[in-house]
């Protein structure tokens, strides 16, 4: 297993970077998060998976080792696959798992796109126990992300598509305010 990757970010897509080793470059499937804050020729280090396929071989990498961990834990729930479990990961913080999970809210998994409400359960169901809801996650993710939840929900309660509220989403620029309100109203000038 490649446990992790180092080097100079020379190509980036919108769930991949491409990183110079020695002359090599390597494809990294990464968070949407960290691909929008890569820049093209910083050096990262990424904690990384890689996935054996009879067709393929795929390098997923991540900006902490807890990340990788739950990634993993996701591909054990039977209609998880890869692309799902990244999703997954680049839309809810680790807390927001941990949380969804201790107050048995599997509605929280339904945000992300591409996960019906019976995958949800069983996503649920299959964390329970595997994770530690108490863990030391200070510094993983920002808090953007739990404030983005809620601009998404409210895009969606006001009648847009979960597509439409992540183009939305992804509309608002990174040094916006945290509150709710703001990311909202700059949100929905994306739809005028």
């Amino acid at each position: 297993m490649i446990a992790s990757i180092q080097g100079k970010i020379i190509q980036k897509s919108m769930d991949y970077v491409v990183v110079n080793l020695n002359g090599l470059g390597i494809q990294v499937f990464t968070t949407k998060e960290t691909c929008e804050v890569a820049n093209i020729g910083d050096i990262k280090f990424f904690h990384s998976q890689l996935i054996v396929r009879e067709e393929s071989l795929t390098l997923f990498g991540f900006e902490s080792e807890i990340e990788r961990e739950y990634f993993n834990l996701l591909l054990g729930v039977n209609g998880v696959g890869t692309r799902l479990a990244l999703s997954i990961i680049s839309t809810l913080s680790i807390d927001a798992i941990n949380r969804a999970v201790a107050s048995d809210q599997f509605e929280v998994f339904s945000r992300v796109p591409g996960v019906g409400k019976k995958t949800a359960q069983k996503i649920a169901i299959h964390l329970q126990g595997k994770i530690n809801v108490d863990a030391d996650i200070t510094g993983l993710k920002s808090s953007y992300q739990d404030v983005d939840l809620e601009v998404l929900e409210a895009l969606t309660t006001l009648g847009y598509s979960v597509v439409e509220a992540q183009s939305a989403l992804q509309f608002i620029p990174k040094d916006a305010p945290k509150d709710i309100e703001e990311r909202l109203r700059i949100a929905l000038q994306y739809f005028s």
